[in-house]
């Protein structure tokens, strides 16, 4: 095997400091990614990637290093994550108090903010997120603002947010003890800098494995169509829901794809004639909407092909094929 790229790492455990190698080599066309771990002469080999793909060693690469900086390691090459720009861009702002926060809050008190904020949720019909964010909540556990003052002192807290949610905060923080005070200009020398790092890294640790999932559920579902497997089992071997399944199909038709197999074969027991009807209404009204077309061609009736969410499924995967016919006419003409 020829190894195209190495890179030392090392990091201190007490007093000792552990050393490893990241690796990357090929053999007969194929990619092998590799952690080698020394400790006290021996040394331990772990195979992250073994395969054709370029791209998916890329994303486990991006991901296994990220886990590996997170507990601690440091390149003796930088630049794997342009990790520099990162420090320097986000040293002293919003990201520090984060960092803290997430580290040093108080976890009673982040809990019954996150009951009031179902509640108020609920109340308000209006999804949670909206109302405040995990990292916001974490703040304000961790830094307890007892006034309004204080509290538009956070990153993500505004004159709006603080009018309407502030005095049920402060009713929350009121009885807390605390042992920081504000402002927050103390947190970055607080926070040490390997301290801080790897908290940064574990976010990219997060990010990198979302995008790996993402990768191996598209992977999936590619390797699924080109063995002519159904919805169903495709559904079943990726995890995902038939409506996020149709939205990708939705999204790799449009990158060029072949989905016709998959689509010819869940539309088959649709009538031709429905089929047609359907097509019509996208011709008319326009591919941006369900409602309108499953009213123009239902109207008030029960469609008699299968229940309304197997309905929305067929619509969606027509509009597939519709939309695909629209953009080839467009770059015709």
């Amino acid at each position: 095997m020829e190894v195209i790229f190495m890179n030392r790492l090392s990091k201190m455990s007490g007093q000792h400091e552990e050393h490893a190698q990241l690796w990357i080599g090929e053999e007969e066309g194929a990619w092998h990614l590799g952690w080698s771990r020394y400790e006290e002469g021996d040394r331990e080999d772990s195979i992250w990637y073994e395969g054709n793909s370029w791209e998916e060693l890329l994303h486990i690469y991006r991901h296994q290093l990220a886990i590996q900086m997170s507990e601690g390691y440091r390149p003796l090459i930088q630049g794997f994550f342009n990790e520099t720009e990162d420090l320097k861009s986000r040293s002293y702002g919003g990201q520090r108090l984060h960092c803290y926060s997430e580290r040093y809050g108080n976890e009673e008190l982040y809990a019954d903010l996150c009951t009031w904020r179902r509640r108020r949720a609920a109340s308000d019909r209006k999804a949670p997120y909206f109302i405040a964010t995990n990292r916001l909540l974490r703040m304000i556990s961790a830094f307890v603002p007892q006034s309004m003052d204080e509290l538009m002192q956070l990153p993500g807290v505004g004159e709006s947010k603080a009018s309407e949610y502030g005095q049920e905060w402060m009713e929350l923080t009121s009885g807390v003890e605390r042992s920081t005070a504000f402002p927050l200009d103390w947190v970055p020398s607080v926070l040490s800098e390997d301290e801080y790092e790897s908290w940064l890294y574990k976010q990219k640790e997060q990010k990198y494995k979302q995008e790996l999932d993402k990768f191996t559920t598209r992977k999936q579902v590619l390797e699924g169509m080109k063995e002519g497997y159904t919805l169903e089992e495709i559904v079943n071997r990726s995890g995902l829901s038939r409506r996020e399944l149709i939205e990708l199909l939705e999204m790799l038709d449009t990158e060029g794809y072949d989905t016709d197999s998959l689509l010819d074969a869940e539309l088959a027991v649709m009538p031709e004639q429905e089929q047609e009807a359907v097509w019509s209404a996208y011709e008319e009204l326009g591919d941006s909407f369900l409602k309108p077309v499953l009213h123009k061609v239902y109207g008030g009736d029960k469609p008699v092909s299968g229940n309304l969410e197997q309905v929305y499924e067929r619509l969606r995967m027509i509009r597939i094929r519709f939309r695909r016919h629209v953009e080839t006419e467009r770059n015709a003409g």
